[in-house]
């Protein structure tokens, strides 16, 4: 009895394997098409080109960072498809992983929690889309002393296409560190309660970990705001393209690049949206009198 149960669970194992496979074959089927329409806009009639405001989906992203991301790299084609993710999480729900399963990008993912990278490992190598090469997936403490070190150590260096930045705390210090890859897209978080008019980032501090409350002064003191990390990104060569439609992750284009069909916009018009307008009226009250630094 034990062993036909056996033999029945192993055969609805593959079915459900199989299944999974196959709906992620039509994903990428899918979405590559849908690439190609939004070249074949680009190429056209430029006033038809969309806000990222009207593309945004979500596959692994938190967000819609993915459809954001494939329209971005629809417009600006990649180049070799290198990818760079701080604090990746467990990598299946992170900026990069779409890319990397659906349109085989080379993925280099770091976090400071060593149960979210074995975690990680073993999810893409379970994929028959990364199985065969997966992702470099490293357990790291990021800080602006070793970050560069680190990613010269997973093998990614130069030009690449895209850097995610989410580190809940140091992204400022990070970013302004980084020097041993220039990436073409940077997709970041930033801090919503901060006002727009305000360049604020929390002063650098190697050990600093986020409060993990909600809604407290404590839980809103981390990372920068957006007009800090426009005045650096810019500094460094790269124009705000837009936002995520709530505000949280922003996304920069190297200048030089495309800016006619992604031109740059201001920072008022990343954090319009009810989300942050409301999360920023409860929270900046209590956080504004934490020890921010302008830069």
């Amino acid at each position: 009895m034990k062993s036909l149960l056996k033999r029945a669970f192993q055969r609805l194992s593959r079915v459900m394997l199989n299944e999974a496979e196959e709906r992620l074959y039509r994903e990428a089927v899918v979405q590559k098409a849908l690439m190609q329409q939004y070249r074949s806009q680009a190429s056209g009639d430029r006033g038809g080109l969309l806000s990222l405001k009207d593309v945004g989906f979500r596959k692994y992203s938190q967000f819609e960072e993915d459809g954001i991301l494939l329209y971005i790299f629809s417009l600006i084609s990649p180049t070799n498809r290198v990818c760079v993710e701080l604090c990746a999480g467990d990598g299946r729900t992170c900026n990069t992983a779409n890319l990397i399963i659906n349109h085989g990008w080379w993925g280099h993912l770091f976090d400071g929690l060593e149960a979210h990278v074995r975690l990680g490992k073993a999810f893409y190598s379970q994929l028959a889309d990364t199985c065969f090469y997966p992702p470099r997936f490293t357990h790291a403490w990021i800080t602006a002393e070793n970050v560069n070190e680190l990613i010269l150590g997973s093998g990614a260096t130069g030009s690449i296409d895209l850097l995610s930045l989410d580190v809940d705390g140091n992204d400022y210090w990070i970013w302004k560190a980084i020097d041993v890859i220039q990436p073409r897209v940077l997709v970041c978080e930033v801090n919503r309660v901060i006002p727009p008019d305000k360049s604020l980032t929390i002063p650098y501090d190697a050990a600093f970990i986020a409060d993990p409350g909600i809604y407290t002064g404590a839980s809103f003191f981390n990372g920068a705001s957006l007009k800090a990390m426009c005045r650096l990104s810019k500094e460094k060569g790269y124009r705000l393209v837009g936002a995520s439609r709530h505000g949280v992750n922003v996304f920069f284009v190297r200048c030089g690049i495309a800016e006619d069909l992604l031109p740059a916009v201001d920072v008022d018009s990343c954090q319009q949206d009810p989300s942050t307008r409301e999360v920023r009226s409860a929270g900046w009250p209590k956080a504004q009198f934490y020890p921010w630094q302008e830069v």
